[in-house]
């Protein structure tokens, strides 16, 4: 118990100490956070993220956010630049190096070259007097008074500061392009949200001979033979001109049955649900999935400008889509 009680101090000790980087790192934000910002901004080429060791770890990350929120970004570790990678890098992009110590070998010997062909470099590192800082058009400071290692010497505090840092820099940039949810989900189309806000309802909706369709005066037992058919659980119901005027579902069915045993007789315009529910094509699926969770059915219909039939969705071709 003894032992338990100490991890549990130290996980505390260790999460409050990079709490307290953080927010020191915020109180000191001045106007060379603005300027990287600018400078990222007018980026005509990529952002090329640069680092070595845990600070290679923390690049690596740093670039994917970018990468993903609107700022063309990509890794190149600092040991392979010096070994030819450095050709990965052009006049238009923009560099951010980052070194806590601010003397990484590394560096040192590429951002010369670098600066030589007019790139821009934004440091990130602990030390304002370090050859990074000297050598950056921009330098951010992530000193950290300590580090979560009780030794001094694990990159914690200074790793999460600087990961912190990067966030900072994506999410300016984020939003001074106005960079939206739409566009997040294009950085992102195998992902849930993706999905949600690029799928559209012509993308899964059911068409062309797999539609289920009947006319006011069609027998009930027709009806029922096409719905056997089709494997959609309903039947849409058009008048002469193409327009949907009602729905008869699976659920419809075993409530007339119930209610009157024999149903041979009917036609389906006597037992159809009239005014179905519809959505345009070009709605979002997640649109259509609202509107019949709402509506509390398992069927929409599909309707084009002119309010005609052009498709149907059922629920579970929204889960098999994955939208839901």
């Amino acid at each position: 118990m003894k032992n338990m009680h100490a991890y549990l101090l130290s996980g505390k000790n260790t999460i409050s100490t990079e709490a307290e980087a953080l927010v020191s790192l915020a109180a000191r934000l001045d106007d060379t956070f603005i300027k990287a910002v600018e400078i990222l901004l007018a980026c005509k080429g990529r952002v090329v993220v640069t680092g070595i060791g845990k600070s290679g770890h923390i690049g690596r990350k740093i670039a994917a956010t970018l990468a993903s929120t609107g700022s063309p970004a990509f890794f190149v570790h600092s040991a392979e630049a010096v070994h030819g990678d450095l050709g990965m890098v052009t006049g238009e992009d923009v560099v951010i190096a980052i070194s806590y110590s601010g003397q990484s070998n590394e560096l040192s010997t590429i951002l010369p070259v670098i600066r030589r062909l007019g790139t821009k470099v934004i440091g990130i590192g602990g030390n304002p007097s370090s050859d990074l800082a000297k050598m950056s058009d921009i330098f951010l400071n992530a000193h950290v008074e300590k580090e979560a290692c009780p030794l001094g010497l694990a990159p914690t505090a200074s790793t999460t500061v600087t990961l912190a840092l990067g966030d900072a820099l994506a999410v300016a940039c984020l939003e001074a392009r106005h960079f939206g949810a739409s566009d997040f989900a294009r950085s992102h189309p195998g992902g849930a949200l993706g999905r949600r806000l690029l799928t559209h309802v012509y993308d899964v909706m059911r068409q062309g001979d797999d539609l289920p369709i009947t006319t006011p005066d069609t027998p009930l037992t027709q009806a029922l033979a096409i719905m056997s058919s089709k494997r959609m659980g309903m039947t849409c119901v058009i008048d002469k001109h193409g327009k949907p005027i009602g729905i008869f579902t699976d659920g419809d069915l075993r409530r007339l049955i119930q209610k009157e045993g024999d149903i041979r007789h009917y036609l389906i315009k006597d037992v159809m649900s009239a005014q179905p529910k519809s959505i345009a094509s070009d709605a979002l699926a997640v649109e259509a999935a609202s509107v019949m969770e709402t509506a509390r059915v398992s069927h929409i219909l599909v309707t084009d400008s002119n309010g005609v039939l052009i498709g149907a969705l059922h629920m579970h071709d929204l889960m098999t889509a994955k939208v839901i």
